[in-house]
């Protein structure tokens, strides 16, 4: 049991015994630990990711470009083990420095190009193709804007609210109130906006929602760290599982939310349209 009495020392130094389950696979360092190739596939774009709700946020976004007519946006989708620390390897670590997934390789070019964090991913992949990222000034700054939000609270639902909630070897009252609250007010800012608007950035289906589902639907569909959703009463924001239900059910999001994950009835990986036709159709 970690002393409630807790004195930070002077110069923090790291014990990998300490932080829960989570010890492991994290460091106070970056760079590779080992050296591994990542392989490579056939298509244009070769994911290499975890279906987390930032990884989903990709897939997601790879398969409402192919819902919507664009065969050049086919992908091989890698499974990374973060668990098996796949994100030091020396091949995932070229791609992306700071080890976490997703991490992108662009191969429609002359040269590969790599990309990085989920954001940056989704503005990559919808100025590419045209797609869930208004062109109008006004409207992409307003999409742009939704979606770096999103970015920005990332961090307090995963690493704050999920962690000490779910994960921390102890539950301690102040992390867990702190983060309940910060993540209510997120759910809020959402539930204000769209009482107002059909989806984040207004009228029109947006990169910004598909980055936003990515965390929010685990929440509504209530596969969140140990049924948070009941514990923060996510039911109370009806504008959010209003919109929740709509991007729900879209043919890409259905799709998408299911790659590189290893439950029952989800994809490991996939490589063809038809790895995903299986399960859905099991």
């Amino acid at each position: 049991m970690t002393d409630l009495t807790y004195t930070p020392p002077k110069v923090w130094t790291w014990d990998a015994e300490n932080g829960g389950q989570w010890a492991k696979t994290n460091r106070p360092i970056s760079g590779p630990t080992h050296d591994k190739e990542l392989p490579r596939g056939q298509h244009p774009f070769q994911l290499y990711s975890l279906g987390t709700p930032n990884g989903q946020k990709v897939t997601i976004m790879f398969e409402e470009l192919l819902a919507a007519g664009i065969g050049e946006a086919e992908y091989d989708a890698w499974l990374i083990s973060i668990g098996d620390g796949d994100q030091f390897g020396s091949g995932f670590v070229s791609i992306n420095p700071n080890s976490k997934i997703p991490a992108l390789l662009d191969c429609s070019g002359d040269e590969p190009i790599r990309i990085f964090e989920s954001g940056a991913i989704l503005v990559h992949l919808a100025e590419k193709f045209g797609k869930f990222l208004p062109t109008e000034p006004a409207a992409r700054a307003e999409c742009m804007s939704w979606l770096m939000w999103q970015m920005s609270t990332a961090p307090v639902i995963g690493g704050g609210f999920g962690h000490f909630y779910a994960y921390a070897p102890e539950k301690y009252e102040y992390p867990i109130n702190r983060y309940a609250m910060e993540t209510k007010r997120i759910f809020d800012v959402a539930d204000r906006r769209l009482a107002e608007n059909r989806y984040l950035a207004g009228d029109e289906y947006t990169i910004a929602d598909i980055a936003t589902y990515g965390w929010f639907g685990a929440f509504l569909r209530g596969d969140a760290y140990d049924d948070g959703a009941t514990f923060l009463d996510i039911p109370s924001y009806k504008n959010v599982v209003r919109w929740g239900e709509e991007v729900g059910n879209r043919k890409g999001v259905r799709r998408g939310r299911i790659v590189n994950r290893t439950n029952e009835g989800c994809v490991r990986e996939r490589h063809s349209a038809t790895d995903i036709d299986a399960v859905l159709s099991a």
